[in-house]
């Protein structure tokens, strides 16, 4: 699992870098691809309004937020506070980081005489495929410190939570608001970010995990060595 973090975290600075010093190979790639969806778009929009509903709601970030609020309320409940507070914690300092890099990298998001969807800050990295994978991975950690033994919804879960990651990264690149790298960084950094709070967690957390059900939380702890 360690090796996901430093796989991943390296990937997502050497994109950040290539990004920065604007290599040619990187963004003639993320102009070709965006020009060619960008034409089935315009071309296309019954489509391109499905792909704006799935973006601005069932994926917005703000929607994976919620989810995670109410994950938050039900493991307070549950006196699970540790926990509850380390996903509040992830959310938020995965959410500042973000908008940090945004900031420093300040990189345009693609123009196009015809758009069919907008959006507003600087591209890089994508928050809606970041937020994505935040939640989704930290949404199934939960899930499998707590129902996976014997839940037959585990697989549905963990379907739907790679359809949406996927999906939003889709919708973003497809409706000519973010270069494909933008997306990929997201995805990176967000995958990132959940490895290292999951491992964070087992290494600080462990007496916390013990007071999860039936000692369900030790066990999956222990399982990320």
């Amino acid at each position: 699992m360690r090796s996901s973090a430093v796989v991943s975290g390296a990937l997502a600075v050497l994109l950040l870098v290539l990004v920065a010093v604007g290599w040619p190979p990187l963004l003639s790639l993320d102009r070709s691809v965006s020009e060619e969806l960008h034409r089935s778009a315009v071309a296309e929009p019954g489509f391109t309004q499905l792909n704006r509903i799935l973006s601005d709601w069932v994926w917005d970030p703000w929607t994976m937020r919620a989810l995670i609020a109410v994950t938050v309320v039900v493991l307070w409940c549950r006196r699970e506070r540790p926990l509850a507070l380390w996903l509040t914690v992830t959310s938020l300092l995965t959410a500042a980081v973000q908008q940090g890099t945004k900031w420093a990298v300040d990189r345009e998001r693609p123009d196009w005489p015809d758009p069919v969807d907008s959006a507003h800050y600087a591209a890089f990295p994508s928050g809606h495929a970041m937020t994505a994978a935040v939640s989704c991975g930290l949404l199934l950690w939960v899930l499998a410190l707590h129902w996976r033994e014997g839940w037959r919804g585990w697989s549905v879960a963990a379907v739907a939570a790679l359809v949406s990651v996927l999906g939003v990264g889709w919708t973003r690149v497809y409706l000519g608001v973010h270069w494909p790298s933008d997306v990929v960084a997201g995805w990176l950094l967000g995958c990132f970010f959940v490895v290292v709070s999951i491992l964070t967690f087992h290494t600080y957390g462990r007496g916390a995990g013990r007071a999860g059900p039936r000692g369900s939380g030790r066990s999956r702890m222990e399982e990320t060595r």
